[in-house]
């Protein structure tokens, strides 16, 4: 392994595609939904759409600044070239593989519990098994890891699709001025709490940047990698929760460790057993994104002198950062055995809203320099400064509001 080694440019638009949406998917529905439904209520709904719209706004932020900066170490970069603090730059590439770290933590936790709905396996057990396992995947390639998690998505969406087919009964049912109302049993706080921990349902775009420097023509190929995958995301999302939310009562959703499955079984469709086992494959997907995006973050610090050389070693025939994916895999076997899903997951919502924020300040001050811009996307100057307000104003919210 060496400096001198090159990370592999081999992902076109599908495979990006692909491998943000298994992010995306596998954090949110199949893991969480119903703990947010335990905060939120019957406003669950109304969270998802909460958390939609700060998630988007900023993610339009990430599509410009990855069309100017498509390297490894996005953020950093993006800090970098914006406030020129070597210090803030390194830090906040840090607490994005801290955020990762924890994500993976949490995705272990969710494989477990659906894998004990079939087979009874202590949680930890399952969880640490899986972590292993993953990390060597993605120590063998990105090529192998990015088309693993490109065909565990394409389940993900199956999964997905039917729920919503055998469920298509609650659309008729539906009040949609009642399911975007704020629900009284919960309150404001409640629908808060609900889209803080919904919004980690829809990190995993700002993943998909740190893989640019394996990517074909990334400042075309990324921005419209980022916007495919969130809006079939959002479809996708709001379509099941409606579906969750009108099939299983809120209460019964937040206290089920297979919350997809109960859905699918209420729904009267046979093999429930088939969710399961996609939901796994969910968190798995998630986690093979989240060690990747960790690993090449620090690649990408230690490749600007920011830490330590180590890290950026490169295995010759692998292709891959090997000593910094053993450190991620490292940190997420004690983060499972450590915390909580709920806790895991509200530690990755705040330091991915804390990272939005200073992200979308480093477009706000990259566009009034006015500097020179190469890619293919440019967004209004308006989006940056809205994306700080929504995402600085959820994390104090939470904070003000945190139990």
């Amino acid at each position: 392994m060496g400096r001198n080694a090159k990370l592999n440019r081999s992902l076109g638009l599908p495979l990006v595609t692909l491998y943000g949406l298994g992010n995306i998917l596998g954090a949110g529905i199949y893991v969480l939904v119903g703990k947010v439904a335990g905060f939120a209520g019957s406003s669950t709904t109304l969270a998802f759409v909460v958390a939609m719209i700060t998630a988007g706004v900023t993610a339009l932020s990430y599509m410009e600044l990855s069309g100017r900066y498509p390297v490894s170490a996005s953020v950093s970069v993006y800090l970098h070239r914006a406030f020129g603090k070597r210090w803030l730059s390194t830090a906040i590439g840090l607490a994005m593989v801290a955020g990762g770290i924890a994500s993976a933590a949490a995705l272990a936790h969710g494989f477990a519990g659906y894998l004990h709905s079939l087979v009874d396996i202590p949680i930890m057990v399952g969880s640490v098994g899986l972590l292993v396992a993953l990390g060597a995947l993605a120590i063998k390639g990105i090529g192998e890891s990015a088309k693993a998690a490109a065909l565990l998505t394409g389940l993900e969406i199956l999964g997905l699709v039917l729920v919503i087919w055998f469920g298509r009964r609650a659309f008729g049912q539906v009040d949609v001025g009642g399911m975007l109302a704020v629900d009284p049993a919960v309150g404001v706080s409640g629908v808060a709490a609900g889209a803080f921990l919904a919004f980690y349902a829809y990190i995993g775009f700002e993943d998909m940047v740190n893989v640019a420097e394996e990517t074909k023509n990334p400042s075309r190929t990324m921005p419209l990698a980022i916007l495919i995958s969130l809006v079939v995301s959002t479809v996708l999302y709001l379509l099941v929760v409606i579906v969750s939310t009108t099939v299983v009562s809120p209460a019964e959703l937040a206290a089920s460790e297979a919350p997809l499955t109960l859905v699918f079984e209420r729904s009267g469709a046979s093999h429930a057993m088939f969710l399961s086992l996609i939901g796994m494959i969910a968190a798995m997907n998630g986690i093979i994104v989240q060690t990747i995006m960790a690993s090449r973050i620090l690649y990408g610090l230690a490749n600007e002198g920011w830490i330590s050389s180590r890290f950026a070693a490169v295995h010759p025939a692998y292709k891959t950062p090997v000593p910094a994916t053993l450190l991620v895999v490292a940190a997420m076997l004690i983060g499972t055995a450590l915390l909580p899903l709920v806790s895991l997951a509200q530690l990755t919502s705040l330091l991915v809203l804390t990272i939005f924020t200073l992200v979308n300040a480093s477009l706000i001050v990259i566009k009034r320099r006015g500097a020179a811009h190469d890619g293919y996307f440019v967004v209004p100057r308006a989006v940056p400064y809205l994306g700080v307000a929504l995402c600085l104003g959820t994390v104090v919210f939470q904070l003000i509001n945190w139990e």
